[in-house]
This record gives structure tokens, C-alpha cells and sequence, in this order.
């Protein structure tokens, strides 16, 4: 595992998640950990932590800013760091209910992190009562790192390295050594840092632009896709996101819900339409945010909402590296369609277009382009990368092992992941896979989502619809397969509404939300059918004449 240093310079994207941080939006992330069985003594987890402490010296380490903010900030060892700020021990009062966890789950989201520290917290949260009345005992584990810390994808952290593959793991022959700080760094040393490391950044593009002119053929290539990346990043903010009841000013104080499903089902899914795990994901969550829009009175035809949605640039020597190695693209959510095979097939239409695009070459070239870039205009930069403008949401979807994991002797039963909300966002919505489960964390705004738990239930009811489809509901396999082929556009897909849920017998339930079967006669969708309309007939009276 690579060594994290002291006098490390944070890298552009690590410091441009302290520059987006405000007093209502928190820049941390983490996640709700769901263990079977009896809590540890307090002093074991303690002493647990400690002893896997020395795999990730970051999480000694707070952030140190060069004088008159000369650079980007650096990490220093914390002279007077102290575990038992760190790994805190709560309960929660009886009966214990998961409702109650996540209400504390929270209110820890809605506090920041101390930037005269290392940036993180773990909680051990004991008294959470049995899944099933007469089962098991239960504790959860609640984290929380500042994103400049760990991406959160594919990086490492704490929760990481305390988990067990068996679930008693060997011992390690080695004793543990007495960890001692560096020297705390008067400025000049911070300076000197900081010039170090540009120098080495400098060294490092230099180094690619020799490799550059000695390979002209791969650098023209490698070029033109930057550009084409840059042109395409500059259209997709020139075509902003539309606005929605999730796009106002936020708060400090956060609401969290929580839904838990399995991977085979969105396996299933996909096997039975085309597209990928993400896709189903993508369309799932579409389902439930046109649900939800239409309960709050928000008409959908014509709506497509706009996810942010993170992908992992980390190569496999990065694997196990501190720090971020992120790039987002922007994906649709097409709220508009109400049919959940024709949204799947837009969506996974969609996906594969920005794949085979250089959105990810051109917001990689951008981030590498900041690393030279002075503070002042790193924050400029990260304030219009997350602008309201550009999505109305985050979506990420977080790969996580297929195995039983152990803490202590305990197995980990759910891993709810917990994201953050940007300025002016009302919902992130994170996927965590584990073990066969599907786990989603929804954080919410306090004030501008008291509704979060109907979005929730929107993802069970539009994951059941695609399911009945998938397990032979209205549709046969071929008709299945040629919808998704050649998906309708628009806003007018008609099928079984997203407005209802699919059982497992292939029939929906009543619909909690008004039906919206009907074409209306104005709005976005029906201008665009008037202009469809238009262009058609002018084609056809061409085609009489010649």
C-alpha cells in the first residue's frame, strides 16, 4: 500500500472538495454498517482500530495551509491526536429501531468535521433491536470522512481495513509499533512543501509532453479526444439541467431512508433487456423520482432530470491509494417515460452514447489541468463543476464485495453508503453492493425533503415493475427485447405508469399519484409533439412534389 506523507500536497480534486464546502453543504461521506450479533467491549473495538490505524496514516493527519495561501493545503501529522475523539460509543434508547438509527445516522450527517483535526468520526452504535422479533442481537457502525480523504469508489478507508474476510481472522505476529508524529512544520517548511511538489507536477507534464513529441501519432489522437472532451463538457453546460423541487437552497440538517434489495434482481433485469447493472439503477431511480415529482404536483411529460454521476479513473497501481482519483459524468433520468422498459432502453441508449463520448477525457483533462492552477482559481472551478446548472441529483453506484465480511467476529449484515449534498441539491441518492444485497442510502435535505421516505418506496415499487416484466408480465421475451432496441422517445411511452407498482403476479396495484395515461394539450411534450407533427408534414408534401 502506498505511503501517505507527511507534507503530502493534496491533489486539485481532493482540495476542491474543501473549496465546495459551506455552512449548509457538508463535504463528507460515509456509511451506515449493519452488524449480527453483540456489540464489542468498547476497549476491544478501540484497541481494533488502533491496531489497523498504521495501514492509512492520512487518518493521523489533518490539513495544514501554506502562509497568505500560497498553494493548495498539505497533510501533517496531528501532534496531539487522539483515538478516543475519533471512535465515539453511543446507544440508541429503546426500543432500539432502525428508524431511530437512522434519524441518529442524521444528525451526524448534519454536523461538519473539525478542519483542526483529521477529518473523520466512527461511531459504534449499540442497542439496535433484532431484524426479526426473537433473532439476533445487533450493532451498527456509523462513519463519516471528509471526501478530500477517500473517493469513496474505489479508495481505501478506515472501514475498509477494519473488516475481516473470516471471522476469526489470524493474528499478526508483528507488534504493533508506537506511532510518532513528525516535527509540526513551521511555514517556511509548508512553502517548501508545496514548491516541491509543483516542481514534481511541473517534472511529471514535462516528462509526458517529451513522451508526447516522441509518439506524434498516439498524442494527435490523445489530443483531439481532450478536445473533443472540453467541447462536449461546454455543450453539456450550455444545456442546463431543468428545474425541479429538488434544486433549492438546503440547509444544515439532513434526513436519511434507507432501502435494501438484491443484486440478482437487477442482475435478472438486465439479462432478460440488455444494458448494464447501472442502467437498471439509473432507470430504477427514475421511476421513483417521476412518483414522487407527481405526488408533489409536478407534471413530467417532457421532464428529463440530470444525475451526476461519479466514475472511478483509479488504475489498479491507485487501488489502494489515499485521495480521489474521480471523474463524473452526466447521465439522463427520463421521469418523462412512463412505461419501465421503453425508460430502461432511453437510459441504457443513453449510457452507452456517453461512454463511447469523451465527456470522462474531458473532465479528466480539466482536473489535470487544475493541478497547476492557483487556489482562487481552483474554488472558481469547483463551484461551477457542481453548479445547479449542470444536474439536478448524484447517483452513485458503488461496487462492493460479494463475500461475508466480519469485524471482530461479527458479520456484516447491510452497508448503507451515505453521500453528500452539494449547494443547492436536495437529494443524493448512493448504492453499495455487498455480499448479494443491494443497499441504497438516501440523504435528503431536512426542510426541502419530509417526503424522502415516499422516494424510497418509489425504488421498491419501480424495481417490482421491471421485475414483473422481466418474469414474463405484459410483455413476451421478443417484444421485451425489441422495445429496449428500439426504445420510444419523447414523453409518449405508454404502459403500465410509473405511478404504479408491479407485483409478482404481473398486476399493479392502485396508483398512489394521479395516472397521467392522457396526452396533454400544452407543456414541453406537447410543443415537441406539434413540432414532430409539423416536420412530418412538411417532409410528406416534399416528397408529393418531387
Amino acid at each position: 500500500m502506498p505511503h501517505q506523507q507527511h507534507l503530502d500536497r493534496l491533489t486539485s480534486i481532493d482540495a476542491s472538495f474543501l473549496h465546495r464546502e459551506g455552512d449548509n453543504s457538508h463535504m463528507h461521506i460515509g456509511g451506515v454498517l449493519v452488524f449480527e450479533g453483540p456489540p464489542p467491549a468498547f476497549e476491544d473495538y478501540l484497541e481494533h482500530v488502533r491496531g489497523r490505524l498504521q495501514l492509512i496514516p492520512r487518518y493521523r493527519q489533518k490539513l495544514a495551509t501554506p502562509p497568505l495561501q500560497t498553494g493548495r493545503p498539505l497533510w501533517v501529522d496531528d501532534p496531539s491526536f487522539n483515538l478516543e475523539y475519533h471512535v465515539r460509543q453511543t446507544a440508541l434508547p429503546a426500543p432500539g429501531s432502525e428508524e431511530q438509527l437512522l434519524l441518529l445516522t442524521a444528525r451526524i450527517a448534519s454536523q461538519p468535521l473539525d478542519r483542526t483535526k483529521p477529518l473523520w468520526e466512527n461511531w459504534m452504535v449499540e442497542g439496535l433491536e433484532p431484524r426479526e422479533k426473537g433473532g439476533p442481537e445487533r450493532f451498527a457502525l456509523i462513519f463519516k470522512t471528509h471526501h478530500s480523504v477517500v473517493d469513496g469508489v474505489s479508495g481505501v478507508d478506515l472501514a475498509t481495513i477494519l473488516l475481516d474476510l473470516k471471522e476469526k481472522p489470524d493474528r499478526s505476529s508483528q507488534e504493533l509499533e508506537a506511532w510518532r508524529p513528525a516535527s509540526v512544520p513551521g511555514p517556511a517548511d509548508l512553502v517548501l512543501a508545496g514548491l516541491r511538489d509543483a516542481l514534481g507536477t511541473g517534472t511529471a507534464l514535462a516528462g509526458r509532453a517529451v513522451g508526447a513529441a516522441l509518439n506524434p501519432v498516439r498524442t494527435a489522437g490523445a489530443l483531439q479526444a481532450a478536445v473533443q472532451g472540453l467541447g462536449e463538457l461546454a455543450w453539456a453546460a450550455l444545456n442546463p439541467a431543468p428545474e425541479t423541487p429538488l434544486n433549492v437552497q438546503i440547509g444544515p440538517h439532513r434526513r436519511f431512508a434507507v432501502v435494501r434489495q438484491q443484486l440478482e434482481d437487477y442482475k435478472e433485469i438486465k439479462d432478460a433487456f440488455g444494458g448494464t447493472v447501472n442502467d437498471v439503477v439509473l432507470t430504477v431511480v427514475s421511476g421513483a423520482l417521476a412518483r414522487w415529482l407527481r405526488s408533489r404536483g409536478v407534471r413530467t411529460e417532457g421532464l428529463e432530470m440530470r444525475a451526476l454521476v461519479p466514475v472511478s479513473v483509479r488504475s489498479e497501481d491507485q487501488r489502494n491509494s489515499m485521495g480521489n482519483r474521480l471523474t463524473v459524468m452526466r447521465g439522463p433520468l427520463p421521469v418523462y417515460i412512463e412505461d419501465p422498459i421503453t425508460r430502461l432502453g432511453v437510459v441504457r441508449q443513453a449510457m452507452d452514447g456517453l461512454k463511447e463520448s469523451k465527456q470522462a477525457v474531458g473532465a479528466s483533462t480539466l482536473a489535470a489541468v487544475n493541478e497547476l492552477a492557483p487556489p482562487a482559481i481552483l474554488a472558481q472551478a469547483s463551484r461551477l463543476q457542481f453548479s445547479t446548472r449542470l444536474f439536478n441529483l448524484l447517483v452513485t453506484n458503488i461496487p462492493g464485495p460479494q463475500f461475508p465480511l466480519y469485524v471482530l467476529g461479527r458479520r456484516l449484515e447491510d452497508m448503507f453508503p451515505l453521500a453528500f449534498l452539494p449547494e443547492n441539491h436536495a437529494l443524493a441518492v448512493a448504492i453499495m453492493s455487498y455480499d448479494g444485497g443491494l443497499d441504497y442510502g438516501l440523504l435528503g435535505d431536512f426542510d426541502a425533503l419530509p417526503d424522502i421516505d415516499l422516494i424510497a418506496q418509489g425504488i421498491d415499487d419501480a424495481l417490482a415493475e421491471l421485475l414483473a416484466q422481466a418474469r414474463g408480465g405484459e410483455r413476451g421475451s421478443d417484444s421485451r427485447k425489441k422495445a429496449v432496441a428500439a426504445p420510444g422517445g419523447g414523453g409518449n411511452a405508454a404502459g403500465n405508469g410509473v405511478g404504479e407498482s408491479g407485483s409478482g403476479n404481473g398486476r399493479a396495484p392502485a396508483s398512489i399519484v394521479p395516472s397521467g395515461s392522457r396526452r396533454s394539450s400544452n407543456g414541453p411534450a406537447a410543443t415537441m409533439r406539434a413540432k414532430r407533427s409539423q416536420r412530418r408534414r412538411s417532409s410528406e408534401s416534399d416528397d408529393q412534389k418531387s
